[in-house]
């Protein structure tokens, strides 16, 4: 099994392989250092001053700055400029100290004990056990519907306890031996106890709110005060263009300094133009498609057997990723601790796909495929799978939704759609989207048996033997699950050659990823 470290390192080498062969195509003056897509920019030092804007896919005119509604690579960018969680995850997936200054379980760890660093809102009150505590009983209200409830299930918030104004009692349901990831989870920002809207949010984050319109632009200027040390720049603008053409379009027009998720196509074409400087990082976010496990066709495990059949993964990263990618096996978090890459890899086989089909009774079988291009080879790798269906005598109707509404739509409507991921750990994974209580199980998987399997493995503190657990729920998933994971594809930005500290090696929804407080301008 391949650990998130290796595989960080692999990533590492080629990003530094491929910026060598850059320099020498393209006679770049700087080299690159360790970490950062500008060496002699680094090596010279931060500047301070400046406005960058950034452009991100959005979510329309509903958008919100409410953290704990986060659903989107956007949501998570803004929240991070506004808010601290009290950890985040570090590029290969382990939990990082943030507003936790550490951590220290019990021994039987069904308690946690955090301890806060010194930090202050952009109010000037200080963070509190008593706003850590308020932030998480508003994620955890059964009346709302935040991602990271089910992240949180496993904490007694009625039990917890503030000890003194910097450190916050954990109890716990049960041993949870990973309980530092519930710290990091996506949507679990803290914000000041007693908060009921998010029109001019108050947060601890490295930039202070200055205006918002919600599905164009939000800017946000340097806090000062931040505890991890001020920002270089003066203003982040975060600019909302929906579609790859135009966030590419503006940052070749120098309209913007850094945009993110450009299409495998763009890169190859700019890649060595030197206008802009293209960031790659292999592998970073799953692709495939999400059946609803719980309504027909794909309430019949068969059915969804002979859809992970039809595909043909090599094709679909060729086609819809211009082979920026690698193939997957029907399974979140290929690289990451705990993956069970011994699950030998599925390959297309059409023959068995029919006869699977024919025994579930569904041989002339019409299908509808909701996609949309809220994401780079979305509707192209819908096609290409409609194609390939039809060899096997499947009718696929690819349905082009609105790209701004898609992953709400998605979630609870349809019975089969194109679905993406960013990094995080599997255990997340699992616990967001995989469980009866999870708030964003695109799949509906709900089997309070497998519920059970993945609190043994919370509550297991031997490494070897959970490791064994998360296999065996992943050899269920493999065999009965509802998603066909055909690809992980590279994660690609691009930015302004006179925007400097982008980290080269931090997968999206971790620590380093649109870590804007830690770039400068040129």
């Amino acid at each position: 099994m391949t650990s998130p470290r290796l595989l960080v390192a692999r990533t590492r080498r080629r990003l530094l392989l491929a910026t060598a062969a850059l320099a020498l195509t393209a006679g770049c003056a700087t080299g690159t250092g360790p970490g950062t897509a500008d060496g002699r920019a680094a090596a010279e030092g931060p500047q301070r001053g400046g406005t960058l804007r950034a452009a991100f896919a959005g979510g329309g005119a509903a958008e919100t700055l409410d953290p704990h509604a986060a659903n989107l690579f956007v949501d998570a960018a803004r929240a991070k400029a506004l808010y601290d969680k009290l950890a985040d995850f570090g590029s290969d997936l382990a939990p990082v100290p943030r507003l936790a200054a550490r951590w220290e379980p019990n021994r039987t760890l069904d308690t946690w004990k955090i301890t806060l660093r010194p930090a202050r809102f952009h109010d000037g009150r200080p963070v509190t056990a008593g706003d850590v505590l308020a932030s998480y009983r508003r994620i955890a209200d059964p009346k709302a519907a935040f991602r990271a409830k089910a992240s949180l299930e496993p904490i007694d918030l009625a039990a917890s306890r503030a000890l003194d104004a910097s450190t916050v009692e954990f109890r716990l349901k049960r041993p949870y031996a990973e309980f530092p990831n519930v710290l990091a989870a996506f949507g679990t920002s803290i914000i000041p106890a007693g908060t009921t809207a998010f029109d001019r949010p108050v947060g601890s984050g490295p930039f202070r709110f200055a205006s918002f319109t919600p599905g164009r632009s939000l800017v946000v200027t340097r806090n000062d005060a931040y505890w991890d040390g001020a920002p270089h720049l003066d203003r982040v603008e975060f600019v909302v263009a929906s579609e790859e053409s135009a966030r590419s379009s503006a940052l070749l027009a120098g309209q913007v300094q850094y945009a993110h998720e450009l299409a495998p196509a763009t890169a190859r074409t700019h890649e060595h133009g030197g206008r802009i400087r293209i960031v790659r990082l292999p592998g970073s976010s799953l692709q495939g498609f999400a059946m609803k496990t719980d309504r027909p066709p794909f309430d019949d495990k068969r059915v969804r057997q002979a859809f992970q059949l039809i595909a043909d993964r090599r094709e679909l990263v060729d086609g819809a990723l211009s082979g920026a990618g690698e193939i997957g096996n029907d399974l979140f978090g290929k690289g990451y601790k705990y993956y069970a890459s011994g699950i030998p890899q599925r390959t297309q086989d059409l023959d068995r796909a029919r006869a699977l089909l024919k025994a579930a009774g569904q041989e002339h079988l019409k299908v509808t495929l909701d996609t949309a291009p809220a994401a780079p080879g979305f509707v192209e790798a819908a096609g290409i799978f409609k194609e390939q269906a039809a060899k096997a005598g499947v009718t696929v109707e690819v349905k082009v939704g609105n790209k701004d509404t898609y992953w709400k739509d998605i979630l609870d409507g349809g019975t089969f759609a194109s679905y993406r991921s960013g990094a995080m750990p599997i255990e997340s994974h699992i616990s967001q989207r995989l469980l009866t209580g999870s708030t964003t199980n695109a799949t509906h998987w709900r089997h309070a048996d497998f519920d059970a399997l993945y609190r043994e493995a919370q509550s297991t503190p031997d490494e070897a033997r959970r490791t064994a657990l998360y296999e065996r729920m992943q050899r269920r998933l493999h065999d009965e699950g509802g998603f066909l994971i055909w690809g992980f594809s590279d994660w690609i930005v691009g930015t302004a050659p006179g925007l400097h500290g982008v980290d080269t090696e931090a997968p999206a929804n971790t620590l380093d990823w649109a870590r804007f407080d830690k770039t400068w301008l040129t």
